[in-house]
């Protein structure tokens, strides 16, 4: 008979083949629950309400790192994975016009353990050479008041980070009470062009190209993860989800490539598809899951959350992953 698990993800297209049932894992009856992101990982962090859910990468790791027994474990599947460079976003009266303008600004983020901006003070502090101590630093939802930092944070001596919960990133912007925004959904004042707020970056993607050649990072936004009891009750089932996840991306992809129709609605879907892999991975398959495919992107946003004080211990790769996600399994 086959294991019955609940499991909660968006809605993409390299997935829904396996959400569709058209794939299914082995030994495995999955009940496919589809919502926004933000509802899923909310609600598996509050309540646990899935067996598998997507989550955020960040926030497991901070439960890995900081939790003594941890309730769930990662499964090296990474639905989401997206650039942020295009995330910086600025009121012209601020004064800025480049990135290293950033020093001695007022900065916001939705949260400081969210992945994306993880990722966004990883580049100021590595790829531009900003100390983050020389930025005022402050929390707030993206468009209402009341968002909550995510994770008990260790902050590093000397941070500055204000919360305002009675305000929001898109209001402050525009009204210049923060010189940027730092956010993975577009503050409301940028996409109704309040002001004068717009991207830092003028053209984000050729920045973010550059990015990509300096340092081999396409950044991870998420991961799947697995109630810790189930997967000790079931551990074999790790790699038969991989599995399925694996070919319902490969299905995906063969749609992609192919050129007899538009499976996308892009002018040149097939030729832009096979363009971005050439970039991105000249070496092997395109947009991999696994441990080992994965290590130098994942290592590197370690370094970044203990540095930032999202974990209080250093984690590696092989760390956050259990024995039957090794380098030796998963391929």
């Amino acid at each position: 008979m086959a294991l019955s698990l609940t499991m909660a993800i968006s809605d993409y297209a390299h997935t829904r083949d396996l959400v569709t049932g058209r794939i299914r894992p082995e030994g495995i009856d999955l009940n496919i629950l589809s919502y926004p992101f933000e509802q899923v990982g909310l609600r598996f962090a509050l309540g646990r309400e899935f067996d598998v859910s997507e989550y955020s990468l960040a926030g497991f790791c901070a439960h890995v790192a900081n939790t003594p027994e941890p309730e769930f474990v990662g499964l090296p599947v990474f639905p989401s994975r997206v650039f942020r460079q295009s995330s910086f976003f600025i009121n012209d009266a601020s004064g800025i016009s480049s990135v290293d303008d950033l020093r001695g600004k007022r900065v916001g983020l939705p949260q400081w353990s969210q992945t994306a901006t993880v990722y966004a003070r990883g580049y100021l502090a590595h790829d531009v050479g900003l100390d983050l101590r020389d930025i005022s630093w402050v929390q707030a939802g993206v468009n209402s008041p009341g968002r909550k930092e995510g994770v008990d944070l260790a902050l590093p001596e000397g941070i500055d980070l204000v919360r305002r919960p009675d305000s929001c990133l898109s209001d402050m912007l525009a009204a210049g009470d923060i010189d940027c925004a730092i956010s993975a959904r577009p503050p409301n004042s940028f996409l109704q062009g309040d002001r004068g707020v717009r991207r830092l970056f003028p053209d984000p993607q050729k920045v973010e190209e550059e990015y990509f050649r300096r340092t081999g990072i396409f950044p991870i936004m998420h991961v799947l993860v697995v109630r810790r009891d189930i997967y000790e009750a079931n551990r074999w089932i790790m790699r038969n989800l991989v599995d399925a996840f694996n070919e319902a991306k490969a299905r995906a992809f063969d749609r992609f490539r192919d050129i007899t129709t538009s499976f996308a609605p892009l002018g040149w879907g097939p030729s832009s598809f096979e363009a971005s892999n050439r970039l991105l991975f000249p070496d092997g398959e395109p947009w991999p899951y696994g441990v080992r495919e994965n290590a130098h992107t994942l290592n590197t946003f370690l370094t970044y959350c203990h540095e930032q004080g999202v974990t209080r211990r250093r984690l590696r790769a092989e760390d956050i992953f259990p024995p039957e996600c090794s380098f030796e399994v998963i391929v």
